[in-house]
């Protein structure tokens, strides 16, 4: 009887990864699969409260009103300045 196993003795190869390795965004510290892209479930639950916070919203501005001639709409005024 032998002592040899089904693999023929060889080490197991190490898991493929599917991301490239890039650091934690919010602590920088080396980001894992299980996480990706952070390094722990906390950095992760830190973003996600973030996004849910609203800290991520891009403000967003009113663009002006145009006519047909492309100038700006605004409400006529009268001389003392009064809304018509």
């Amino acid at each position: 009887m032998s002592d040899q196993k089904g693999d023929g003795g060889r080490k197991p190869e190490p898991p493929i990864r599917l991301r490239t390795r890039r650091p934690c965004p919010l602590c920088q510290q080396p980001s894992k699969q299980k996480y990706h892209p952070f390094c722990s479930a906390r950095c992760a639950d830190i973003d996600l409260h973030r996004w849910l916070g609203g800290q991520y919203a891009i403000p967003a501005a009113d663009a002006p009103d145009f006519d047909e001639t492309g100038e700006t709409l605004s409400p006529k005024r009268d001389e003392d300045g009064e809304d018509t």
